[in-house]
């Protein structure tokens, strides 16, 4: 096979595999998808082919040596930068640990396939796939899921009730936050919780409070 005709498949397998775990990352409407998945596998592949053969033309024979681990371990390192802008701290609440580190092991993907480690790139694509679907399939019900409440209401005693009402159904209130606004001459209490639980079931939440308590109006959960 003819040398770029091999570079070149390897980046079209390794931008293959950063789309198929982008799409699950997509599928679950987290900060990173397809696109980015796509471009960090590939970017990884062009880096490492860069690393292995881009300086062969300036090296003399017996003088010089090339270390193609080296640029290798930049792509690692300065991966972390994008893995870090996925990452969300809000309300006590840190989103995006699972989408940094798919971004982190699509380079280190991208990186195998691009030194022509195509077996295995491809497993452990199907590795990381099943780490994200599977696991959470069977093991959804043992993790603790933190969600943030927002709504209003402009009854105190709702706000009790709301309260008493997540306990019952197991949610456990972290945090809680109320400040009070007049609006059209009324007093409108504006409330963010903090809730975590071991369902991930936001529609429910919501659901819930509207149909027992018509005076609070949701104004979001995540």
């Amino acid at each position: 096979m003819d040398a770029y005709v091999d570079f070149i498949l390897r980046l079209f397998v390794a931008g293959a595999m950063g789309v198929l775990i982008g799409l699950e990352r997509e599928y679950r409407a987290k900060e990173a998808g397809y696109r980015t998945h796509f471009l960090v596998a590939l970017g990884s592949a062009l880096i490492m082919i860069v690393s292995q053969y881009g300086f062969s033309e300036v090296l003399e024979p017996d003088l010089v040596r090339v270390d193609p681990s080296r640029l290798a371990a930049q792509v690692v390192s300065g991966i972390g930068f994008i893995g870090a802008g996925t990452i969300i701290l809000q309300k006590q609440v840190v989103r995006g640990l699972t989408t940094a580190a798919g971004i982190w092991a699509t380079s280190g993907i991208g990186l195998a396939i691009g030194a022509g480690m195509y077996t295995v790139g491809i497993a452990a694509t199907v590795l990381v796939l099943l780490g994200l679907e599977v696991l959470s399939f069977f093991f959804k019900s043992l993790g603790i899921h933190t969600l943030i409440l927002e709504f209003s209401t402009d009854s105190r005693d709702s706000l009790k009730r709301v309260a008493n009402k997540l306990r019952t159904e197991n949610y456990l209130v972290v945090s809680y936050e109320m400040s009070e606004e007049s609006e059209n001459g009324r007093l409108a209490y504006h409330v963010n919780m903090t809730v975590r639980s071991k369902r991930m079931n936001e529609e429910g939440l919501v659901l819930m409070l509207l149909q027992e308590f018509p005076d609070v109006t949701v104004k979001k959960v995540v």
